[in-house]
């Protein structure tokens, strides 16, 4: 959205109260004034849809996740435990754009912080499974099916709108539903993948079963 510069006549006192407020909420004079201001007048700013999709995504986490405290107002982590060697922590970032693209709204990255090359090498297999059964059971949902990168122990999503539906015909309410729906299933997922380790092929199995009688939370 276009942005121009304005001037303002303030009173000192009210700058400084800003400038205090902006710093305990991790943004900037201009910002939080631009948000008041649109509060004022009933508009919705991209900051405001951003933060209403991330308060139904925390609300959505359960006691296995820990929401971590935001860096950034397009961002939100989640951490949820693995019960496996090492003890491992899975981290979800999920990202957001100002401005979709293509139908694409953010993106979603899976990662996991380890010097073991054997989980490394686990998680690979799982990440590549993992995309296998997404385009094979969703992709034709998505226009381009379900875009994805792998690299070593992450793995990064796009979150995208389905071709079936209207980018209008999602409020902030259904797109945090959605991203709090998908990375709960994500990570019943991988647990459910490192707990049948030991036979990997039906450890890809007990996937492809729990994908199939989920498909409804990988829409997104």
């Amino acid at each position: 959205m276009k942005k121009s510069v304005y001037s303002l006549v303030l009173m000192d006192d009210v700058v400084e109260a800003i400038d205090e407020m902006a710093y305990r909420m991790g943004t900037n004079r201009s910002n939080l004034i631009n948000q008041i201001l649109a509060e004022r007048v009933s508009y919705i700013t991209p900051e405001r849809r951003m933060q209403d999709i991330f308060d139904r995504v925390r609300n959505m986490m359960d006691s296995h996740f820990q929401i971590l405290s935001q860096a950034s107002g397009a961002n939100l982590s989640i951490r949820s435990p693995l019960r496996f060697r090492y003890k491992p922590t899975i981290r979800y970032k999920v990202e957001l754009y100002r401005e979709t693209q293509r139908s694409i709204f953010g993106s979603l990255t899976v990662s996991f912080r380890t010097q073991s090359e054997r989980l490394m090498e686990a998680l690979n297999s799982f990440f590549k499974v993992w995309a296998v059964l997404e385009n094979s059971f969703s992709g034709e949902n998505f226009e381009n099916g379900i875009e994805y990168e792998l690299s070593d122990g992450k793995y990064i999503r796009s979150l995208k709108i389905p071709v079936s539906v209207s980018g209008m015909d999602i409020d902030t309410e259904k797109l945090g539903k959605a991203i709090g729906d998908y990375i709960s299933l994500i990570d019943s997922e991988i647990k459910l993948y490192f707990a049948g380790i030991d036979v990997p092929e039906k450890a890809a199995e007990d996937m492809k079963r729990l994908y199939s009688e989920n498909m409804d939370k990988a829409l997104i």
